[in-house]
Formats: C-alpha cells, structure tokens, sequence
C-alpha cells in the first residue's frame, strides 16, 4: 500500500511477513549518525519486505541499527512519526519504536495489536487495567488510539479460532481462512475512527481512511476503502513475482471502485523514484 505515492505503508511479501506502519506521536528517532546510512522513513517497511522472510530474521537484523532514519515532515505538513508493526505465517510479531532516539523492540507472539500512541510499553500497562474490567463489563468507546488498543485487544481475543458452525455456510468456499479474515475485519471496523472524525491539534486521532488483512498462509492481501463500500483482495498466486517482471499497480486514490479479487486489473508502472535525502 502505497502514502502519497511515495513509500510504502503496509504491505505483505511472498513469504508471508507483514509490515505496518501507523502514526505514533512520541516518535524520536534522535540525530542520523553519519557513520550509518540513512534510510527514510518512507522505505522503512519496504526495506523489512525486501531483505526478511520471518519477523525473526528482520530483529535479528534491525536490533543491530544498521542504518539512521531520516524522517523529513510527511507531505501534508505533519511529521513523520511514525512506528512499525510486522508479523509473519507462524504467527510471530515484534513492534519497532524509536523513543528518544533509541530504538524500542517488543518481540512476541503476545504483541497482536498496535494503535497509536502513547508508546507500546504505556499502552500495554493501560490494557492490563481495561483486562482487569473486563471487556464484557465494560470497556473504553472515545476514538483515542488507547481506547481503541483496549477495544481491540477484548475483541480479538473474543472471535472464533476455529470454525463455527453458526456462520461457515455463509462463508466463501466454508473456509476457515475466509471465516478469520471476516472476523478480523469486523474487529477493525468495530474500533475504526469514522470518516470526519478529526483532532486538528492530535493528528494521531484521526478518521480511519483503509483497513488491511493478510493472510499470510495463503498469501492474500484484503483491502476494504473507508470511501467505498466494496472490499477487495489480491491473490499474491496471481501475481508475476519473478525477477525483472514488469512493476504493476492498482491506483484507487481517485474514487475507483473494485471488488473481489482484482490481480486482473493491476496495470504497468514506473517503480518509485526517490530523491536524494537532505537534511537540516
């Protein structure tokens, strides 16, 4: 998923891992060290899809900061803080944050949800207080990122983990894949920030533009617009992953309107183009 056509946001590779990229205020990724390259901000989880098959791999890698990140204010103005959230097929998970410009890991299978802010080790402490309420007494509804943490962490925990009898009839091909995705879609709807719902002075609390799913068994990528009311899904089978295939995409920023699978409909593209990095 491309931002402003210049980086990559959230994406799946052919093995499987998963990068995300959100907003996270307190981001701090400190002075760029000149004896390190630099990498922007931009390319960060583009750079995790290119070199690593498993999140093992991509810490083992990242925890030895073998770059600097460079991160120039987004193009509409506001800074690029941001953190980053990847997983793969076994179900492994690690969260990235630089807080006071040193780099933050939180490496587990336990880490499934990531929001906004504050930073993780915060939002943790605030979930164990909402898990001691208990999600079916009562739990926190306003749009801030840590509510919306608490909400999603109940929720996830309450969907099906096999499949249930009271729905599969009406899911695609009676899979237990297609079931997983629709309830993970559901939970991300469910604690999504309705389209017009903005803090100007808090841009992390603001309206929910896309969601994702992947399922890395299978390698399919689901993407449901907030602008639209279709869902759809590329099938990475479909795809020409082989080296030197023609670079393809699916542009949807001007109103397009698909759904089902759509790997038919991706069209040639220039690959992006990166300027040199400055800075002040």
């Amino acid at each position: 998923m491309s931002g402003y056509e210049v980086g990559s946001t959230d994406g799946m590779n052919e093995k499987g891992l998963v990068t995300n990229l959100l907003y996270l205020a307190e981001s701090d990724y400190g002075k760029p060290d000149a004896s390190r390259p630099l990498l922007s901000i931009s390319t960060w989880p583009q750079y995790v899809l290119d070199n690593f098959a498993t999140v093992a791999e991509a810490v083992d890698a990242l925890r030895k900061e073998p770059f600097s990140m460079l991160a120039p204010a987004l193009p509409n103005g506001t800074p690029a803080a941001l953190h980053l959230a990847i997983s793969d097929s076994s179900g492994d998970s690690a969260i990235f944050e630089y807080v006071d410009g040193k780099l933050q890991i939180h490496h587990g299978k336990q880490y499934t949800v990531m929001t906004n802010s504050p930073i993780y080790s915060e939002q943790l402490a605030l979930n164990e207080y909402w898990k001691g309420i208990g999600g079916l007494t009562f739990l926190p509804g306003t749009n801030r990122a840590a509510d919306r943490f608490a909400r999603a962490s109940f929720l996830l925990g309450a969907i099906p983990t096999q499949i249930d009898k009271n729905y599969i009839k009406s899911v695609p091909q009676q899979s237990f894949a297609n079931q997983a995705v629709a309830s993970v879609m559901g939970v991300q709807r469910a604690v999504s920030v309705p389209l017009g719902i903005t803090t100007p002075d808090q841009p992390n609390i603001s309206s929910t533009i896309w969601r994702t799913v992947s399922d890395q068994k299978n390698l399919v990528y689901f993407f449901d617009s907030a602008t639209r009311p279709n869902t759809f899904w590329v099938s990475l089978a479909k795809l020409d992953l082989k080296p030197g295939a023609p670079v393809k995409k699916l542009t949807i920023q001007n109103g397009e309107v698909f759904s089902g699978e759509v790997s038919s409909n991706f069209k040639p593209s220039e690959p992006f183009k990166f300027l040199p990095a400055t800075s002040n």
